[in-house]
């Protein structure tokens, strides 16, 4: 079975992740930009770790059998600096124009203030403008709240759902994401969000159809075999092998194809 992980920190993994992962069958993953644990103090900082990721990281997999691609964007978690964020979106879009990357992401709601919603709809009107999918990331606290706000402001700013990925669902969220049209994350990540057994439920209780696991693997307690660690657990629940690689393979592929860079 071909594995996609969508959602992956790879920049904070070893060498042996990217052997475990090819072991495990994993063909393709996606690693959004997001914060590095210390918030940046320079818009400078940005740059060359979006640098980093397009390239070297690219390069890294490559090394593997791996291929590697990219989303980019100001992080929710760094949006509250606003005199920061204003310097690094204005030069976002030239970084947009490198093959390796296939959207904007992460983007979407932390603390839910003002300010990270104003940064949101930028970066949701860039992606609109550009034709390119975005990766949206909902808040680890006040979540179902944070997801509604984050589908009122897609609806507000006329962004097409089906270029609209709405991560880190649970079981409380995904009915929200799912109803809007958008396609569904979820993030198995054994501390702060879904083991295996959790996320493989939700895939059985929505069925497959714009449903998406992913790691988001990196620096906390973390597994980037998450994946495959799910489709055992989707099996053993009597979930079908095709509808284990519509969600592991063929809906990351086909959500991401949709800006045009992804030759499969």
């Amino acid at each position: 079975m071909r594995i996609c992980d969508p959602h992956i920190h790879m920049i904070s993994r070893t060498t042996d992740d990217y052997e475990k992962m090819r072991d495990a069958g994993i063909e393709l993953i996606v690693e959004p930009a997001f914060w590095l644990g210390e918030p940046r103090r320079h818009p400078e900082t940005f740059f060359d770790y979006f640098r980093h990721i397009c390239n070297f990281e690219h390069d890294r997999a490559a090394g593997y059998g791996i291929k590697h691609f990219v989303t980019l964007s100001v992080n929710p978690r760094e949006a509250n600096h606003r005199e920061m964020a204003d310097a690094v979106l204005k030069e976002l879009p030239r970084f947009l124009d490198h093959p390796n990357v296939l959207g904007i992401g992460e983007i979407g709601l932390d603390q839910i203030t003002p300010v990270e919603e104003d940064i949101l709809r930028r970066q949701l009107l860039l992606a609109k403008e550009r034709k390119m999918v975005v990766l949206i990331h909902t808040p680890h606290r006040n979540k179902l709240a944070g997801t509604r706000r984050i589908i009122e402001i897609l609806k507000e700013t006329d962004f097409p759902m089906t270029h609209a990925e709405i991560d880190h669902n649970t079981e409380e969220t995904t009915p929200d994401a799912h109803a809007c049209g958008a396609w569904c994350g979820h993030t198995v990540y054994y501390v702060t969000k879904l083991t295996p057994e959790r996320a493989a439920a939700i895939v059985k209780e929505n069925g497959p159809e714009r449903m998406i696991v992913n790691s988001s693997a990196d620096w906390g307690v973390s597994n980037p075999l998450a994946v495959p660690k799910t489709i055992e657990a989707m099996r053993g629940i009597g979930i079908s092998e095709r509808d284990i690689e519509t969600v592991v393979w063929d809906n990351p592929i086909a959500f991401f194809r949709q800006t045009g860079r992804l030759k499969i």
